[in-house]
Parts: C-alpha cells; structure tokens; sequence
C-alpha cells in the first residue's frame, strides 16, 4: 500500500519538535491555516526593485523587520552579490510561482520555481540565522527540491531561502547531512501515532502554542527576572 503524502509543512515542524507536529496535525484545517501577515510579508519579494527606491518613511510602513536604512543597505548588498553571481535575474523572473509539487514521499507549494538549473525558492517570513538557514527550513528546503525532482525526472542540487522582510537570500548545496536530517523528519512523522518525547530543549516551548497542552513548564518573564 503507498503511504501518503508528508505535507511540506509538517516536516519543517516535526524537524524543530516532533510533540509540536503531533499537536498541530490534530488541529481542524481552518486553524492551521497561516496568519494574514504572512502573505504581506511574501509579497515584499515581488517589490524589491521598488523598494530600494522608496523614500524611508513610505518603506518604514512596509511590514519589513528593521530599520528602513538598514533594509535598504542590505537589500542592496544582496542584490549586488547576486548580481555578480549571476543568479539575481534568474531569483527576480523565476519559470514558475506558486507551484503545488508533489514527489515520491512528500508535498506543498514551492514559491518559486528556477530553470536551468531546476531548483526551489521558498520565502520565509521570519529572521534568518547569523549564517545559513534554520535546520527546519533545510528540511523544508529538501523536501521541496525533492518533490521537484521526482516530477521533472531531473536532479536538484540547490535550493534557496528568501527571507523579505530583511532584505536577505541565501543558497544551499543539498548535502548528505541535510538529506539525512530530511529523512530524520520524514520518518519522526510518519510515526507519529501518539505524543513523542517532549523536546530536551526548554527555548523551544518558551513561545510554542502547545505548551500548556503539552504540559512542559516554562518560565514566565518574573522568573526570568528573578521576581517572586
């Protein structure tokens, strides 16, 4: 019997805490659903050109994430490094957009789809790390590079994150480490018939809706503080 599909988004979620996707996939559709800040946010990415030329005060009421200076500069750097690489036209007219793909074992929506090579964009709406990207979103890259390859019959190599409310994309060679921590997540899923052990790393329920459900005690802003 074929298993089903993995959703993109369960395995970004499963690779930061297994418990938290347990939880989450028991949610009815309509709660899963993403907040209206997020489709703003993706939208930055559609506008950069126009960005870059706005006044500071019409970019401070963008829903971008720092400083309108600061945005600009570092939209502008990237811009200049992919420039010289050679890979900003092809992230700016990319073949594809939107596009639902569905591979051997998983599947969702791929923002952006680049030819020549075949490879995946995704835009994220948070901070990305200091260097790189987040594991969940390594995963997640995977797994859309992967659904990709299965329906083109072509080998992926690369894929991208596009952060756009801090002006930053960033690549990522798919490694053998990376393609080993997606079949990690893959797996953590798919055995997913009750609560997994919950997560050794107490940072992470600090903001995590389920935490009450959960049951993990995390420290409130008086304890941090040292108040009674």
């Amino acid at each position: 019997m074929t298993r089903a599909h993995v959703s993109f988004s369960d395995l970004r979620t499963a690779a930061y805490c297994p418990r938290k996707c347990y939880y989450q996939r028991a949610l009815p559709d309509e709660d899963r659903a993403p907040p209206p800040e997020v489709e703003s946010i993706r939208g930055l990415e559609s506008r950069y050109e126009a960005l870059l030329e706005a006044p500071p005060d019409e970019l401070e009421r963008e829903p971008i994430a720092i400083s309108a200076v600061r945005y600009r500069d570092r939209l502008t750097t990237t811009r200049d490094r992919l420039v010289d690489a050679g890979h900003w036209d092809r992230l700016r007219n990319p073949h594809d957009r939107d596009v639902f793909a569905a591979g051997r074992h998983c599947r969702g929506v791929v923002h952006k789809v680049l030819a020549e090579p075949l490879e995946p964009v995704l835009l994220s709406t948070g901070e990305p790390p200091e260097n790189g990207v987040w594991e969940p979103q390594s995963v997640h890259a995977v797994a859309a590079a992967k659904a990709l390859s299965w329906e083109h019959g072509e080998s992926v190599d690369r894929a991208w994150l596009e952060y756009p409310a801090y002006g930053e994309i960033r690549s990522l060679e798919l490694t053998t480490r990376r393609k080993a921590r997606y079949r990690r997540a893959l797996r953590a899923v798919r055995e997913l018939d009750g609560p997994p052990a919950r997560s050794s790393s107490r940072s992470k329920c600090e903001s995590c809706e389920f935490a009450a459900e959960c049951g993990v005690k995390t420290r409130t802003l008086r304890s941090m503080l040292g108040l009674r």
